[in-house]
């Protein structure tokens, strides 16, 4: 029986704009790399000791048509100067046979940084709570990251963000987590 534990996991993300919210969705997979795949939509465990590996070298895994399992999120408008944000956050454990958080946030009017650092914090926060520790949570601005005593690995961020800049084109952003199932 093969195992769907994924190994490998990248990060993408991507903007994209067309006269239709789904033609503004594919361009903005095209822009993440993901469009030639079949995604399916998994909720927010990151495997124990899956490695995170850059996009170039997770897209090469891959092939046109796969299906490929993803933690996207994504946001639309055809709002005129409406900012929009996608965001992905993540939190790893020290102790690598813990499973890890992923996080999706979609907003309006948040900039990439305020996007980017809420879906961070949901994930440790949520990996915080497993361990019965959530109010020991801490922000630790050398590092940038999120820290809990020695327990959390490391912290991080992946967030689109765009302005709808035509009236009636709609545009479309979107993060996303690609956990990759090897054979």
């Amino acid at each position: 029986m093969t195992s769907f534990v994924p190994k490998k996991i990248f990060f993408t993300r991507g903007v994209g704009r067309g006269q239709s919210q789904l033609q503004s969705f594919e361009e903005a997979l095209r822009d993440g790399g993901i469009a030639p795949f079949n995604l399916v939509s998994i909720s927010s465990i990151l495997p124990p000791y899956a490695e995170v590996i850059p996009r170039e070298e997770g897209l090469k895994l891959i092939s046109p048509g796969q299906i490929i399992f993803t933690v996207l999120a994504r946001n639309s408008s055809d709002e005129l100067n409406r900012m929009i944000s996608a965001a992905i956050g993540y939190a790893i454990p020290t102790d690598r046979s813990r499973w890890g958080y992923l996080s999706e946030h979609h907003s309006f009017g948040e900039t990439e940084k305020v996007a980017g650092y809420f879906a961070e914090k949901l994930a440790a926060e949520m990996l915080a709570s497993t361990m019965g520790q959530a109010d020991q949570l801490v922000w630790n601005a050398e590092k940038e990251e999120y820290v809990l005593q020695d327990r959390i690995l490391t912290t991080r961020n992946i967030c689109s963000t765009a302005v709808v800049m035509k009236a009636g084109e709609w545009t479309t952003v979107i993060s996303a987590a690609v956990l990759i199932v090897e054979e």
